[in-house]
């Protein structure tokens, strides 16, 4: 699977700071919402929260991974939102986020669920990936970046 198939330049958003693990997640709900038209953020927003409530999506190493599945969503859809300040956000190693990759999926797409998932942690836990898009100046940049494996990345 290609990240950016789930991307769009559009629901990438590199954001100078955000005040609290909250916003970052309005905020990625407000860019998924671009996609959903007749799904709302405030839905979509509902639909992560109440993910998070069941233990936080921080992976750890500043990345974190917020998903849910919805009803009236026809298709995985993901956005990133790429902190200049990282915020809270109760991460497995205890330190801040400044990475959020945001999907969501139809409510019936369990295993696909599961294995988008496990595509996402498997490339945000690669230094060399995650660095270049940190280093990325512009949406396009990150966007450009997502389907390149480091040299060091075994896809």
């Amino acid at each position: 699977m290609n990240i950016s198939q789930l991307l769009a330049p559009e629901r990438i958003r590199l954001q100078p700071s955000v005040s609290s693990k909250k916003r970052a997640l309005e905020i990625v709900g407000e860019l998924l919402a671009t996609a959903l038209p007749e799904v709302s953020e405030a839905r979509i927003f509902d639909a992560l929260n109440q993910r998070e409530r069941l233990g936080s999506t921080g992976l750890g190493q500043g990345v974190a991974l917020p998903h849910g599945r919805l009803e009236g969503v026809d298709r995985p859809v993901g956005a990133l939102l790429v902190l200049e300040n990282p915020v809270e956000y109760e991460a497995i190693d205890h330190r801040p986020v400044d990475l959020i990759f945001a999907l969501l999926v139809p409510a019936e797409a369990t295993d696909e669920h599961l294995q988008i998932l496990s595509t996402l942690a498997e490339r945000f836990s690669d230094p060399g990936w995650v660095e270049r898009i940190r280093a990325a100046q512009t949406t396009e940049e990150i966007f450009a970046a997502v389907d390149k494996p480091s040299p060091s990345f075994a896809a």
